[in-house]
């Protein structure tokens, strides 16, 4: 089953819809607070300030949007609130651990520089991620004539996976095949977040990622 046939089925229940808004809403939420762990304590650049502050800005875009589907629906991020709960709060935290095992076999990182290696991988698996998801999802919202919109968050992925790019490249002239690894790692988690998705949602043939 393609991404975009499980979102349509989302899309056309307004509960089901309700709680993927709050589900993604949850995800950059869970981002931003991830950015702000890895910073240093003094040495804050502009660029991951930038970053945090914009993932926050989603997560309450997105929870505002709510108010646009039928119902006073998804106040919290609680379990019953979100599509795939389990799915979804392992996805994050378990690609932030295996890309921090990757870094530590690879860089023999510790500390800080293992914390800002991970925040630099897991961010890029997620931008490369985004860039893909938010326009299906958006061209699923038009189809439907849904008021629903995420126009501005895709422009402003876009810039993020720049800025990850530019960072990547001083962090290690190797950085690409390192990205490519994570980004195997990243497909599988989401192949299984999305596998959830589907049982959850009613429907039951395989996913093509």
């Amino acid at each position: 089953m393609e991404i975009k046939a499980i979102l349509e089925n989302i899309v056309s229940d307004h509960q089901l819809h309700a709680k993927w808004l709050n589900t993604l809403s949850y995800m950059e939420n869970a981002g931003a607070k991830k950015i702000s762990a890895s910073e240093h304590k003094e040495q804050v650049n502009l660029i991951i300030l930038k970053h945090a502050a914009e993932e926050h800005r989603h997560a309450y875009y997105l929870k505002k949007q709510l108010d646009k589907l039928d119902g006073d629906m998804c106040k919290t991020y609680t379990n019953e609130e979100l599509l795939a709960p389990n799915h979804t709060k392992f996805y994050l935290n378990a690609l932030d651990v295996a890309v921090c095992r990757y870094l530590k076999q690879h860089f023999n990182l510790s500390g800080y520089e293992l914390k800002f290696g991970a925040y630099l991988f897991v961010t890029y698996a997620i931008e490369v991620r985004a860039d893909e998801l938010y326009p299906i999802y958006q061209d699923v919202l038009t189809e439907a004539g849904s008021k629903v919109n995420v126009k501005s968050i895709i422009l402003e992925e876009e810039g993020h996976l720049e800025e990850m790019l530019n960072q990547l490249k001083t962090f290690s002239p190797d950085w690409e095949e390192h990205a490519n690894l994570v980004i195997k790692i990243e497909q599988d988690m989401f192949s299984d977040w999305m596998q959830g998705l589907a049982l959850q949602t009613g429907v039951a043939a395989p996913l093509t990622n």
